[in-house]
């Protein structure tokens, strides 16, 4: 039995370290848009709202994900976590520390095309609301965000 223990151990440890470099890093989140972005001028939007939708593993890796919204009027084009949040505008609707990030994501997109926005956010893996950071990449009349959680 006493053998066991170390070689848990080691398990555990080796479990903690691969859970740990898990964790979706700024590089990540950009790599994400990107892929998003070419995607797009590849396949046309349509196509890209279907695999946001579809939680296609390209664009949902557990808490990174790209969603998309229509830089024009706010409104949420597509979102794998968030479904019921598509076709709605809550540009002006505020996380929860009160900051409207969605009207900064779209000032941003149409001012300098990416960037990143800091808010508070659900993180679903924990089911908690987190600091969150996002990448936003304008193509076209869409914005694609991909964020990550900070710790």
């Amino acid at each position: 039995m006493t053998a066991q223990r170390p070689l848990a151990a080691v398990l555990l440890a080796l479990a903690c370290a691969v859970a740990g470099a898990a964790e979706p890093t700024e590089k990540d989140a950009i790599a994400m848009a990107e892929r998003g972005a070419a995607y797009i001028k590849a396949h046309g939007k349509d196509e890209m709202m279907k695999k946001i939708s579809a939680k296609d593993p390209d664009f949902v890796q557990g808490s990174l994900y790209v969603d998309m919204r229509d830089i024009n009027t706010g409104i949420v084009l597509a979102h794998p976590i968030n479904p019921s949040i598509v076709g709605k505008d809550l540009t002006d609707v505020p996380d929860a520390s009160g900051k409207k990030y969605r009207r900064e994501i779209i000032e941003l997109a149409a001012r300098k095309g990416k960037g990143w926005v800091d808010y508070m956010y659900k993180n679903p893996t924990s089911g908690k609301i987190e600091p969150k950071t996002t990448y936003i990449l304008r193509v076209g009349d869409a914005v694609l965000e991909a964020g990550i959680y900070k710790k």
